[in-house]
């Protein structure tokens, strides 16, 4: 399936990646992979990723941030962009490069390698991408991934059961 140019685009729970390419011209586009479609976005993936955090009250630097405060993670960190929704993100290489590409850590279903530099991503709806990354990194990415997920959550179930035994007690 070829890739359609679109105007206007929006990171939802069926979005499966943010894929860089390079123009021969050596502009970084993004090909969006979601579960029925494909299209392609004049503009680098980090730049979508920092406006659908806005889109949710923060920003791109401000999740970085927030990876750091919860999991400690300083290099390649994963990212919520929206937890409600169980919209988490990891990019390939340093965020901060133009031609890193994001992939949605809940559409995984398996990786293999295709020459130790190279990885292939399968999606749980059947569709499959190729990163320029290693399966070890894509590995590590999917564990921090986790990991990062299962801290934020669990903070935020604490932090809830502790506010509802506060407000709970002066009606006992």
């Amino acid at each position: 399936m070829s890739p359609i140019k679109k105007d206007t685009f929006e990171i939802t729970a069926q979005t499966l990646a943010l894929v860089a390419t390079t123009t021969s011209y050596g502009k970084v586009l993004t090909e969006v992979i979601e579960t029925g479609a494909r299209h392609e976005l004049p503009v680098h993936p980090s730049r979508l990723v920092d406006e659908a955090c806005r889109y949710f009250a923060s920003s791109l630097p401000g999740r970085l941030a927030g990876t750091k405060q919860v999991a400690g993670f300083t290099h390649k960190p994963p990212i919520v962009i929206s937890q409600s929704m169980g919209i988490y993100f990891f990019p390939t290489i340093s965020p901060k490069r133009k031609d890193c590409s994001w992939i949605s850590h809940s559409h995984i279903r398996s990786f293999n390698s295709l020459d130790g530099y190279q990885t292939t991503i399968e999606f749980t709806n059947g569709s499959s991408i190729v990163v320029p990354v290693s399966p070890g990194m894509i590995a590590n990415q999917i564990q921090r991934t986790a990991q990062f997920r299962f801290l934020l959550e669990n903070r935020i179930k604490h932090s809830s059961l502790y506010t509802a035994e506060q407000i709970a007690e002066p009606f006992a």
